[in-house]
């Protein structure tokens, strides 16, 4: 049962039998069939199709839900018993908002260090794709906002605090101030985040309590294509001073405080609400507590 559960939460997910037998690795009539299977056995439909994917019934969306819980345990069943003969040894898989890739490798090498046989996938999502990987069980742990947006059922530590910073070309005339207000970005040529980031719906929520209104000339959900324009002389941008110092230290560029307001959000580590953790996300969370309480955000 548990293939077939999880057939029917990759046609949940991608909404055709094609993709699902796709993501799954098996072929489509394997799929369709082991659907079909799961609906003889539980005595109920649980999808409406034709010669396509037309959607979960109200039972098959129950199933789902009930399959993610029971696929969860599986897996962290599967975990333990390879614990007692390997030692903690596996992938975890990482749904990481962009502006925090900087600040991964302190978790990772931290857990690395204590144990060796943990490997990573780390994957750039925005943060309301990190929540949906998590639920979907296509991710073990993220790394997104705290406190800003709903989250649902999840665990969560904060890791650190981001705080903002308007990045310029190096010799820019805005080098020598040592802060800049975020009403100032009025009519400056900002390139920025696209809209769907939770970081850029942030700027624009701290423009507008500025009194401004500002729009982006190029827009772009890569931090690297950003950084870029900047460097070309004609752009600014706004990025986590996080971000900045990283991206600053190859050279040519300037990161500036933003104030007035001084805005401050937490950031942090969140895994899926399990009792007991799996053993990796379990290791994971122990590091993420301790780089929390060493950086004072516990």
């Amino acid at each position: 049962m548990i293939d077939k559960l999880g057939y029917l939460m990759a046609v949940a997910r991608e909404r055709s039998f094609r993709r699902a037998a796709e993501a799954c690795g098996v072929a489509q009539p394997t799929l369709s069939a082991g659907i079909k299977q799961l609906e003889t056995e539980l005595g109920v439909l649980l999808v409406q199709r034709s010669s396509r994917f037309l959607g979960l019934t109200p039972e098959g969306e129950k199933v789902v839900e009930w399959g993610k819980r029971l696929l969860g345990d599986v897996r962290a069943m599967r975990q333990e018993l390879r614990v007692g003969r390997s030692g903690l040894v596996g992938n975890l898989r990482l749904a990481v908002i962009p502006t925090a890739l900087a600040m991964v490798p302190a978790l990772t090498i931290a857990c690395r260090k204590r144990h060796p046989g943990i490997r990573f996938t780390i994957l750039s999502r925005t943060s309301a794709a990190v929540l949906e990987m998590l639920d979907n069980l296509e991710a073990d742990a993220g790394i997104t906002y705290l406190g800003t947006e709903p989250l649902g059922r999840v665990r969560s530590v904060p890791l650190y605090t981001e705080r903002y910073r308007l990045v310029v070309p190096a010799g820019s005339a805005w080098g020598a101030r040592r802060s800049v207000a975020w009403s100032e970005l009025a009519g400056q040529p900002l390139c920025l985040l696209t809209p769907d980031m939770q970081n850029r719906r942030i700027m624009d929520q701290l423009m507008r309590q500025a009194g401004v209104n500002v729009e982006a000339t190029v827009e772009s959900n890569s931090i690297v294509t950003l950084i870029a324009h900047v460097r070309s002389g004609l752009w600014m941008t706004v990025l986590p001073e996080s971000v900045a110092s990283t991206m600053g230290s190859a050279g040519g560029l300037q990161a500036i405080p933003l104030v007035s307001p001084d805005a401050q959000y937490r950031i942090g580590l969140v895994v899926p609400q399990h009792d007991p953790a799996p053993p990796l996300t379990a290791a994971l969370l122990a590091e993420a507590q301790r780089l929390s309480e060493e950086r004072g955000e516990a």
